[in-house]
């Protein structure tokens, strides 16, 4: 065998189209935006959603571009999202939600529609990140978002809004009312991916959508204390590869409710290749599976639905450890062209299958 040597100058040029290969696994240039730069420290213990904020600001002062969130905690109150935004969370990275009644999280907006819904669905500024009328909007990444001190619990919210007296309910809270409540809300956004993230501990909602429009959900996982994704009033989408443990509250959730002030139809819907589950929250990420007591779980189409259901397709989904598949109608809305095939039910705890209208 000969042996051949390589010219000096030679291999200079090959190691530097090697780290120009391995430079180019992170994004440069105008349209890229570290949230380091901004003054984020990602230490999990100096407030880091201002230096987030700020990222996001200049990104959409550019045009739009990649937020880039390196390894690292970075303790959060609201992050607000704006248009063609990729908020990228690199493997090794958590947003790590303040406590609930924390001022770093936005006051809960003004709401004049009555108590059609619980305060849940008709709240989004009092999040950990949120978004409403937004184009080209995405959530990305191998990174982890953490819900913290999030609540689970609606007394926290509907207390303080009126929610739980007897009509005439107040028009808009007396003064600021946090109450942080939810990992991730949008309403009224056309052209959503949220994609690979984790999502661990993320309140009454870990992801609430409501009105939204083009919106995709792939390969998510969700182990949570409450609901793990509500789809409420939504058009043209897809929820696809997702892993959601929910064992106290619903899985994968479509609704209609009347949060918009009008009854919207949520149609042409896909969820396929999803798995729901009831097993204590924590026990997924980590793998133990350890079943919960009441471990809800499941896919549930309802309970609010003032417009109904159009054009739904569940397919090649698995519940484990968990309530079964729940079609519920009971506002006056419709169930029209909803196609379930191909599920597979294991260690269920209660019905396979609940149908009711009311």
């Amino acid at each position: 065998m000969k042996i051949q040597a390589v010219p000096t100058g030679t291999i200079t040029a090959l190691l530097l189209i090697f780290c120009g290969i391995l430079n180019a696994a992170e994004p440069a240039g105008q349209n890229y935006f570290n949230v380091r730069s901004f003054g984020a420290v990602g230490d999990g213990k100096n407030l880091d959603s201002p230096a987030i904020n700020r990222a996001i600001d200049a990104a959409a002062a550019s045009g739009g571009g990649t937020v880039f969130i390196p390894a690292g905690t970075y303790l959060s109150g609201s992050i607000h999202l704006t248009n063609n935004i990729n908020l990228f969370l690199d493997a090794g990275s958590v947003i790590f939600g303040e406590m609930w009644n924390s001022e770093a999280y936005d006051p809960t907006e003004p709401y004049t529609l009555g108590a059609y819904q619980d305060g849940g669905h008709s709240f989004f500024h009092n999040s950990l990140i949120w978004g409403e009328g937004l184009t080209n909007v995405s959530i990305t990444g191998h990174g982890m978002i953490n819900g913290g001190g999030l609540t689970r619990w609606q007394g926290k919210l509907d207390e303080k809004i009126g929610f739980n007296r007897k009509p005439p309910f107040p028009k808009e809270p007396g003064g600021p009312v946090q109450a942080a409540n939810k990992a991730i809300a949008l309403k009224l956004c056309r052209n959503v991916l949220i994609r690979d993230v984790t999502i661990f501990h993320g309140g009454w909602f870990a992801i609430l959508v409501t009105g939204c429009d083009n919106l995709t959900i792939d390969n998510v996982t969700i182990d949570t204390n409450r609901d793990g994704m509500d789809i409420d009033c939504c058009r043209n989408t897809m929820v696809s590869n997702c892993r959601v443990n929910s064992p106290n509250d619903d899985g994968i959730c479509p609704k209609s409710t009347y949060a918009l002030g009008e009854p919207r139809i949520t149609e042409n819907l896909t969820i396929v290749n999803c798995q729901v589950s009831g097993f204590e929250e924590g026990t997924l990420t980590d793998g133990t599976l350890k079943p919960a007591k009441n471990g809800t779980g499941r896919i549930k189409f309802g309970t609010e639905s003032s417009g109904g259901f159009r054009n739904c397709t569940v397919a090649n989904c698995t519940f484990r450890s968990c309530h079964g598949l729940a079609l519920e109608e009971v506002d006056g809305g419709i169930l029209e062209n909803i196609t379930i095939n191909n599920l597979t039910m294991m260690d269920m705890r209660n019905y396979a299958i609940y149908l009711t209208t009311g």
